[in-house]
């Protein structure tokens, strides 16, 4: 492409409609080997009398021609322009001087491309090159892409959690000392991040019971299912109790203050104060003793059966561990959560492949809404980005699919987050599945391949009428590429993400061979090595050539092993083992 102030036209203007005009193209013979390639999806420009208006071809026919001087027509999307400044031009979106009829169209040279995507500060990253021209860089404004929340979109296979881990890097790079917040679905970004990255797992977290509100208590007990109202009932009644119950022991040793009666403290089932287990079950005994129906006994004997069983199934250690002792430690848990202080780690991947199925939702809800009340409460004075991998699981478009209270809180964030610092990424590889209302606080989209015909059409009507043209290009999109839209990027762009270096590829990108190992050794000791490391992640006992003994965290400020929940094996019997771990 010719480094050149202007190139020779291809076409001339022959009708202007709007945000969109319609150029005659010239027989082939009157044009150079580039111009006969100007096809759908390439950049032109268009030149006036006052500035360069850049357009984007969106459709080439040669059914209509008007007169025999054209060879076909074509539809272009005006996209914004470019006006001369006294020290160098400038481009701005929008089109304030209309095209006329017989303008000349040429394609747009490199130079005309610099100016459309050159840097305006120092708040830009570089996240790959544009399709048409891989010799300019593609810019991302950092402020405008956190501050308006983005998403990125795209089948799987096609580069999704690539460029995740691409952005997020370019991200940390440039702004250290943003808080970032990862919920890794799948335990893939574990090692993406280097030392800059705290990775917790449940073998790590310590997240206590009393923090999770009313409805996200009554998700854990009931193993995600509805509640009994009777057993619910109960439950409000004596939670705020023990919590009154937890102030008075806390008080105790203080010389002078008046015993207090705990159902006159003013806390309520969701306030996020300690109370004890122990205390809570004793006031549900106390309260089933002094009835003499049985069946109403049954009501209370079933919750006191239901918490005893969740308190001690081991899945659950990270919620119950010490919650007959108390301790206030919620000062301790947000800032080992949010990195407060950082202490070089700014960010947190939060692993959820090794949690129980049925309290994935409610550990979810809890960080997202601890997320957005400590930034509320804070006035927003340390911005967090809160990215939420696989959106679509905790933020459905469907009502009666998922945990309400986690959509609420990811709607909050959405909605509201920006004005306290809580920024919002989403991850998703089925937009047609989330929320269409979470989806639009999204001002910057990347989106990859996709194929099916829902997910197309939701995408259209979130992007502007001049951008939404060029969603015809999704489904042939190859492997990271890319088609950015919104407030972080110059134009609605296709570009190519860069190549991220092997240490920051997410673990899907080393694809585990579908050929078996010869070495494997599939016997009787490789299946019961697999079960033995199976069954220890659900019991309490520590098992001979545990890596995890070893590594099981003593205090809270240590590391999580970046693997699954595993137990029972040691790594060096089986090679095929050794793969999925690390």
């Amino acid at each position: 492409m010719a480094e050149a102030v202007s190139a020779p036209a291809f076409g001339k203007i022959i009708s202007v409609r709007g945000s969109m005009a319609r150029a005659g193209l010239l027989p082939e013979k009157h044009l150079s080997p580039a111009a006969i390639r100007a096809t759908v999806g390439r950049f032109i420009s268009i030149r006036t009398a006052s500035s360069t208006i850049i357009a984007i071809i969106t459709e080439v026919s040669c059914e209509d021609v008007v007169g025999d001087q054209y060879s076909a027509s074509a539809s272009v999307d005006l996209l914004g322009e470019i006006l001369p400044g006294p020290a160098r031009a400038k481009f701005q979106r929008g089109v304030t001087n209309y095209p006329t009829i017989g303008d000349a169209v040429e394609m747009i040279t490199s130079e005309d491309l610099r100016v459309v995507y050159a840097p305006t500060g120092s708040d830009q990253i570089n996240v790959g090159t544009l399709q048409q021209d891989p010799s300019v860089i593609a810019y991302v404004d950092i402020e405008e892409m956190l501050s308006k929340h983005f998403a990125v979109l795209g089948s799987t296979g096609v580069g999704k959690s690539t460029g995740v881990s691409l952005l997020l890097n370019e991200i940390l790079k440039s702004r250290p000392a943003l808080r970032v917040f990862l919920l890794d679905v799948h335990n893939e970004y574990g090692r993406c991040f280097g030392d800059r990255a705290l990775v917790l797992n449940p073998r790590n977290l310590k997240l206590p019971f009393w923090l999770f509100n009313f409805d996200e208590i009554v998700d854990v007990l009931f193993a995600g299912r509805p509640g009994v109202p009777e057993e619910l009932d109960v439950l409000a009644e004596v939670i705020p109790i023990a919590k009154g119950l937890y102030v008075q022991y806390t008080n105790a040793d203080r010389i002078g203050l008046k015993r207090m009666d705990p159902k006159s403290v003013g806390y309520t089932a969701d306030t996020p104060v300690p109370y004890r287990l122990v205390d809570l079950i004793s006031l549900i005994d106390e309260r089933m003793g002094k009835l003499e129906n049985r069946s109403s006994r049954i009501i209370y004997h079933k919750l006191i059966s239901r918490i005893e069983t969740v308190r001690n199934d081991p899945r659950y250690a990270f919620m119950f561990d010490n919650a007959n002792v108390g301790g206030d430690t919620m000062a301790e848990v947000i800032s080992h959560l949010f990195r407060l202080p950082a202490n070089g780690r700014p960010m947190t991947i939060m692993q959820l492949a090794g949690f129980p199925a049925e309290v994935v939702d409610s550990v979810v809800s809890v960080l997202c809404r601890m997320a957005f009340d400590f930034g509320l409460w804070s006035d927003g004075v340390s911005p967090l980005l809160f990215v939420c991998e696989e959106a679509h699981r905790y933020a459905a478009a469907d009502r009666s699919i998922g945990f309400g209270p986690t959509r609420k809180a990811v709607s909050r964030i959405a909605k509201e987050g920006r004005k306290y610092g809580v920024y919002l990424g989403l991850v998703s590889q089925r937009p047609a599945e989330l929320d269409a209302t979470i989806l639009s606080q999204c001002n910057t989209l990347f989106a990859m391949r996709l194929a099916n015909d829902r997910d197309q059409s939701l995408l259209r009507s979130a992007v502007s009428d001049a951008a939404a043209n060029l969603l015809s290009f999704v489904p042939s999109l190859g492997t990271r590429e890319v088609l950015a839209f919104g407030e972080g990027v110059a134009l609605p762009t296709r570009l190519r993400f860069k190549e991220v270096p092997v240490q920051q590829l997410p673990r899907s990108e080393a694809a585990i061979s579908t050929v078996p190992s010869a070495t494997a050794g599939h016997d009787m000791h490789f299946v019961s090595a697999v079960l033995e490391r199976w069954r220890g992640a659900t019991s309490h006992r520590d098992i001979p050539n545990d890596p995890g003994v070893v590594e099981r965290p003593l205090a809270r400020t240590m590391d999580a092993p970046m693997l699954q929940p595993s137990l029972g094996l040691d790594p060096d019997r089986f090679s095929l083992l050794k793969k999925p771990l690390r």
